[in-house]
């Protein structure tokens, strides 16, 4: 589980300002292309891969469909700030690249992170980036499996942070997650999910805003945006990460078929599942970010 990934609603609901999507797509595609280059020497052995510039292209493509992306990560760490302190142990569930302990530890260099995913090709270029930093420790595991938690090196966490992963698990199977994670927070640490959030309350709404996206989008593509797909076929032709990304593909396949249920269900499963309380702290016109404290 990673950052941000195509489901049935063909990644859900990414909106924001068109000037946002073009200026940061078509920086993607020259990161994307950097990344995608990286040499070997004669006998065809990688090099080494720049991973500033592979986080650069996943960052451009991700906001692609997200261009309000770092908005949601600048409200994640200041209520991380505000409600656990400037130096939290900090769980980054689904880290994917890293995206969010990237963040956080710029932000607030007294954090530690955890970052615990199972994608291969994601967790190489986490690894490659934060290589050295004593800071992050990366746990390979399945968030099905049930015994997932007994790989991380701490019992309990003062936040748990996730953006745009979760929705890769249907209902059922994530409000029981939320159990495990409620477990794992410290009274009165917190827990914030940024994702895909739908109200089928409102469908006029949400196909106007879905149909204005996608305009969005599609002129951004025709200015150069790499979407996820070509995004995946550059990581599959680099020397260090075509191993990886093979093994990705083989884990998750090419789609996911979770569930987006709407802010509303979060909150309810949430205080449910251990949470003295919950409630959405930012929006978009389609994705919300819920805080739940312990």
């Amino acid at each position: 589980m990673t950052d941000a990934r195509t489901t049935r609603a063909e990644a859900g609901a990414e909106a924001g300002t068109e000037a946002g999507t073009e200026a940061g797509t078509k920086a993607g595609t020259k990161a994307g292309a950097e990344a995608g280059a990286r040499a070997a020497d004669g006998a065809g052995a990688p090099v080494g891969a720049d991973w500033a510039a592979w986080q650069r292209s996943w960052d451009r493509q991700q906001e692609w469909y997200m261009p309000d992306r770092e908005e949601r990560f600048r409200v994640m760490i200041d209520m991380v700030e505000a409600l656990v302190g400037p130096a939290p142990r900090v769980l980054d569930l689904a880290c994917g690249t890293g995206t969010i302990t990237a963040r956080l530890l710029a932000r607030l260099p007294g954090a530690t992170s955890t970052g615990v995913d199972l994608d291969p090709a994601l967790l190489a270029i986490a690894e490659g980036t934060f290589a050295g930093d004593d800071r992050v420790r990366l746990v390979t595991a399945d968030l099905k499996d049930p015994d997932w938690p007994t790989r991380l090196p701490h019992d309990s966490y003062d936040a748990v942070l996730t953006a745009t992963a979760l929705h890769w698990l249907h209902s059922e199977p994530l409000a029981a997650l939320y159990g495990q994670v409620a477990e794992l927070v410290r009274d009165g640490g917190v827990f914030m999910n940024a994702d895909h959030m739908i109200d089928e309350s409102t469908p006029r709404i949400n196909a106007a805003e879905r149909a204005q996206r996608r305009a969005r989008m599609d002129r951004a593509k025709r200015g150069g945006a790499l979407d996820w797909a070509e995004w995946w076929r550059l990581a599959a032709a680099d020397p260090v990460l075509a191993e990886p990304t093979a093994r990705r593909f083989e884990i998750y396949g090419e789609h996911a078929d979770g569930d987006t249920p709407s802010p509303a269900w979060h909150v309810r499963e949430l205080r449910a599942r251990g949470f003295g309380e919950a409630r959405t702290v930012w929006c978009s016109p389609s994705d919300a970010m819920v805080l739940a404290l312990k």
